[in-house]
C-alpha cells in the first residue's frame, strides 16, 4: 500500500500500462486431469523494488512450469483483454493494489460479478498484498465470502515489520515449509467473515477459516507509525499481545476455496525459500492440484529476481 508523492510516478505508468497482457501458460499441456491457474499482476505502482506485481507474477509461474498437472496462465498490466481465460480456470489469483482502484471492483460492478459467479461455481479465489484491500461498501461482502475477509481502512494496520512466524498449522499449505521471519508490510487485524479474530482456526457459517501464518506484533509494531495513515489506532493497541493472521485460507460451502495473503510489499522477499514456498503451496492448493508432500520445491537466482522489473524511473 501507498499514498504519497509517488502517486504521479504510479499514474505515470498507469498510462504507459494501459492494457492487460496474457501470456501463454506455462507448465504442462491442458488435459482432464490438469488444472489452471491464472496469475493476475496490478499495473506498476510504488518505487523500485516494491509493488513490482508483473516481475512477481512471471518469477512464480516460473517456479511452477514443471509442476505436474498444472498450466499457469499470467496476465500483466491489469484486468484481461480477454476475459475467455476464465472460463476453464481453478483458481483465480489478484496480485495487484487495491481499495477503491482495485481491478475487481472497475466497471461499476461488471468484473465484480464476473469474479462473483467464477465462486460460486467454485473457482477458488487469492488475493495477495494490497490486493486483499477493498472499500467495504464495494466489495467488502464478496472479500468475505470468497476469501474470508479483507483490509479495511483504518480498521485494519499496514506497518512495516518483521514477525516470527515459529508455529504454522497442519495444512497441505504449510507443507515443507520451515518457520521463518522476514521484513514486509505486513497487514494486520482484517475484516473477517464473522468479525472473528482470524487467529484461530474456526467455522463461519458452512465455510470453514484457517489462518496459516499467525505472530503477535510487538506494543511499538502496534503503536506506530504505520504506511498510511500514521498510528497509532486506539483499537489496534487495545489487542496488545494477540496473534494476528497474515496469511489465511477459507474451504467456501461453494466447494471453491479461498487465500488472503498480507505480505508481498518488497519484491526481493520472493528470494525467500519458505516466504515463496507457502504461497506457491497456496496457489497449488486453491486450485484442487496436489500439494507435494514437501511442498513446491523451486529456486530463485538474482538474475531471476532482477527480471522483468517494471520501469520505474531507472
Amino acid at each position: 500500500m501507498f499514498r504519497g508523492d509517488e502517486l504521479v510516478t504510479w499514474f505515470r505508468w498507469c498510462v504507459l500500462f494501459c492494457c492487460a497482457v496474457w501470456l501463454a501458460p506455462a507448465g504442462v499441456a491442458r488435459g482432464e486431469e490438469s488444472r489452471k491457474l491464472v496469475l493476475i499482476a496490478g499495473r506498476p505502482s510504488h518505487p523500485p523494488r516494491m509493488h513490482e506485481f508483473n516481475a512477481g507474477v512471471q518469477l512464480l509461474a516460473k517456479c511452477l512450469q514443471d509442476t505436474p498437472g498444472l498450466t499457469v496462465s499470467v496476465v500483466l498490466n491489469g484486468w484481461p483483454q480477454d476475459e475467455s481465460l476464465f472460463d476453464d480456470a481453478d483458481a483465480v489469483v489478484f496480485y495487484m493494489d487495491g481499495g477503491g482502484g482495485h481491478e475487481v471492483v472497475q466497471e461499476e460492478g461488471r468484473r465484480l460479478k464476473l469474479v462473483d459467479g467464477l465462486a460460486r461455481r467454485g473457482v477458488g479465489i487469492g488475493c495477495m498484498h494490497f490486493g486483499v484491500e477493498v472499500v467495504p461498501e464495494q466489495a467488502g461482502t464478496e472479500f468475505k465470502r470468497w476469501i474470508g475477509g479483507h483490509y479495511e481502512h483504518m480498521f485494519s494496520c499496514n506497518p512495516i515489520w518483521e514477525p516470527k512466524f515459529v508455529s504454522l498449522p497442519e495444512h497441505p499449505v504449510t507443507r515443507g515449509v520451515e518457520p521463518f521471519e522476514i521484513k514486509d508490510e505486513w497487514y494486520f487485524n482484517m475484516r473477517f467473515a464473522g468479525d472473528i479474530p482470524g487467529n484461530v482456526a474456526a467455522a463461519v457459517g458452512d465455510a470453514e477459516f484457517q489462518p496459516i501464518l499467525i505472530a503477535a506484533p510487538s506494543d511499538e509494531v502496534r503503536a506506530g507509525p504505520y504506511v498510511y495513515p500514521q498510528g497509532p489506532y486506539p483499537h489496534i493497541e487495545a489487542a496488545r499481545g494477540r496473534d494476528e493472521a497474515m496469511m489465511w485460507v477459507v474451504e467456501r460451502p461453494d466447494g471453491g476455496r479461498g487465500m488472503g495473503f498480507t505480505g508481498g510489499h518488497f519484491h526481493d522477499n520472493w528470494g525467500n525459500d519458505q516466504f515463496r514456498k507457502i504461497v506457491l503451496n497456496s496457489f497449488l492448493w486453491l486450485a484442487k492440484a496436489d500439494v507435494p508432500a514437501e511442498g513446491v520445491q523451486s529456486s530463485v537466482t538474482a538474475d531471476e529476481l532482477n527480471a522483468n522489473l517494471d520501469p520505474k524511473g531507472r
